[in-house]
């Protein structure tokens, strides 16, 4: 399958940068003499959607969404580097309006906004352009508009509403009520949904399907409101699981059988991508900035002896590490293929420079607290492509004289009693082995914005919320039994070692153990669809929004994040940023302006 996508280089951006930071968005610049007339021509109609895509790119390429959305949850916390930590983990004063980060968020979904506005101002004007081809570029503007709108909104709480281009400075912006930014949102959705196509030549290019499971996501968020109001509608439930079950009923997609191999780079042109956003390994179609989500997964690696720093294994910038909840809570690590399957535990040795010989280790004392074997000493620990770490989630008892387990080893070896915020077992669903060099920050895997997996777990809780817990079961059981061992499939070590599987066992399906019954989820349903969230969708940049939508950010984090103490009830909204409210004029007072707990 050719990867035909629409590539949007930096010229096509900057001529529809229209609001390039958060003064800039009351009034639209004009790039290299390109005036508002190119806007109604068909190639100035192509530009300018291509640039609205452009603004998905923002949140992966750097520590952007990844961090607003992973830190300070349940399932990561803070690892060794990283600016973000103090605010975004631990929640301390640091979270204010003042943090940049949110301001970069607020104002690239503002831009894209600006662009999609600008767009369908533009769009009834071209005369050289199909009726059909506008119809689906409209759709694919709204889809989009949507789709940031929703991103804002879920983020901030009210908003301020820009429903047209902005081609003057205006000053007065007024949040908008989170009912009506959702009402809003649902009216784009559903005009995307009744004129996208179901299919587009170009990659990348959004369609029908992509915005069914968008639009699924909207309902079930609105729908799965409690104590807070979002215009929650008793409809929304039963449009979430419809809209969810029009995507997996159309056939058009179907779930990789093995879940590894969803993350083999050289298999991103999948069945079970609905909508992804695009990266490309020519930088200048990039906007210069590509995919950076492989670097914050990364433990330190290449500090080990056998080891140095590759392109197979990545930089390692250690920016977040699973929580104690994700390692040895969460999954049933012996039957759910997936703990595995997302979790890196062993690297091998690739250098041979730095390779340990065995010898006599001894004590602070001077005390000789291992001997290793006579035919051994002198010689090599290891040899390349023999195991250099392990970082396991085996703890020893407290009485283990842990010196003398590590001094044994031959290779650097990590249980959980050893592990810290720089070795910890690692999520490596994003890795990325087609950079141009070891160095090379930027890569070019596209982002797996929405897939089929995702689409089930939608339908399944949409339809445990209304208690029908039958049909939620069956949904589910698609996706544990995708997550099973398949009979014949060779399991990993830990299975025999750590996870308590016997050797009979080792080629064994694990099917029948993780299929479900209504019994196992009934009693506390919103916490198991929580999990099996965290399972399935383990590092994918959505975790705080599922926390917040299910009014679980605070209960759960101060259960599973032991580092965010300074987590309370307003967390459950990000401020407004001060750049934005510093510019208004008229300017409210503060509580009209400002989230409660930023002021």
């Amino acid at each position: 399958m050719k990867k035909q996508d629409f590539i949007i280089i930096s010229i096509v951006i900057g001529i529809f940068s229209v609001f390039t930071s958060c003064a800039d968005y009351l009034k639209e610049e004009v790039i290299s003499d390109v005036g508002y007339s190119y806007y109604n021509t068909a190639q100035g109609i192509e530009a300018g959607v291509g640039a609205a895509y452009a603004s998905l790119r923002w949140a992966y390429s750097g520590e952007n969404l990844h961090a607003i959305q992973q830190l300070g949850t349940d399932t990561y916390q803070e690892g060794q580097d990283g600016s973000w930590k103090p605010a975004l983990n631990r929640y301390e004063n640091s979270l204010n309006a003042q943090l940049d980060l949110l301001y970069q968020f607020w104002e690239n979904y503002y831009k894209g906004i600006s662009r999609t506005n600008a767009v369908l101002k533009s769009i009834p004007n071209v005369p050289d352009m199909s009726d059909d081809l506008k119809k689906t570029r409209t759709g694919e503007i709204r889809f989009l508009r949507g789709l940031y709108y929703f991103y804002l909104v879920q983020t901030f709480g009210k908003i301020p509403l820009i429903e047209d281009a902005q081609y003057e400075v205006k000053t007065d912006f007024k949040r908008t009520s989170v009912a009506d930014v959702y009402k809003f949102i649902l009216g784009d959705l559903h005009f995307a949904v009744e004129n996208l196509p179901e299919s587009q030549s170009d990659y990348g290019r959004a369609t029908k399907y992509a915005a069914e499971h968008l639009l699924s996501l909207v309902y079930l968020t609105r729908g799965s409101a409690v104590s807070e109001q979002k215009g929650q509608e008793s409809t929304d439930l039963e449009n979430a699981a419809k809209y969810a079950e029009d995507v997996i009923k159309s056939n058009r997609y179907s779930l990789e059988n093995d879940f590894k191999e969803l993350w083999d780079i050289d298999n991103q042109l999948n069945k079970e991508v609905i909508f992804a956003v695009q990266f490309s390994k020519l930088l200048l179609n990039n906007n210069n900035a590509g995919n950076k989500i492989h670097l914050y997964y990364t433990m330190v690696y290449d500090e080990s002896p056998g080891m140095k720093r590759d392109i197979e294994n990545g930089r390692p910038w250690r920016r977040v590490r699973p929580t104690d909840f994700t390692l040895y809570q969460l999954f049933d690590r012996k039957n759910d293929a997936r703990f595995y399957k997302t979790f890196k535990t062993a690297w091998l040795c690739n250098n041979e420079s730095n390779i340990k010989k065995w010898e006599e280790v001894k004590d602070k004392n001077g005390n000789i607290i291992f001997t290793p074997a006579p035919e051994l000493l002198g010689k090599p620990k290891m040899k390349l492509g023999d195991t250099a770490i392990w970082v396991t989630v085996e703890r020893y008892p407290e009485n283990t004289d842990m010196d003398v387990l590590y001094a044994s080893r031959a290779y650097d070896y990590y249980p959980r009693n050893r592990q810290t915020n720089a070795k910890f077992p690692q999520n490596y669903k994003f890795y990325d082995n087609q950079r141009a060099s070891v160095a090379e920050e930027n890569g070019s895997r596209d982002w797996y914005l929405f897939r089929l997996g995702e689409t089930y777990l939608i339908a399944a809780e949409a339809y445990g919320r209304m208690g029908n817990y039958e049909k939620a079961v069956e949904l589910l059981n698609v996706i544990r039994k995708r997550a099973a061992y398949k009979e014949g499939e060779e399991k990993p070590t830990e299975f025999l070692l750590i996870e308590g599987g016997k050797a009979e066992e080792s080629l064994k399906s694990t099917e029948s153990e993780m299929l479900l019954t209504v019994n196992d989820i009934k009693d506390n349903f919103i916490d198991f669809m929580l999990d099996e969230r965290a399972r399935e969708l383990n590092g994918e940049c959505i975790r705080k929004w599922d926390l917040m939508r299910a009014e679980k950010l605070v209960e759960r984090v101060e259960k599973y994040n032991p580092e965010a103490v300074n987590i309370r009830e307003y967390h459950k909204l990000m401020p407004i940023p001060q750049k934005h409210i510093d510019r208004l004029d008229p300017k409210g007072n503060i509580e009209e302006e400002q989230n409660e707990g930023y002021y």
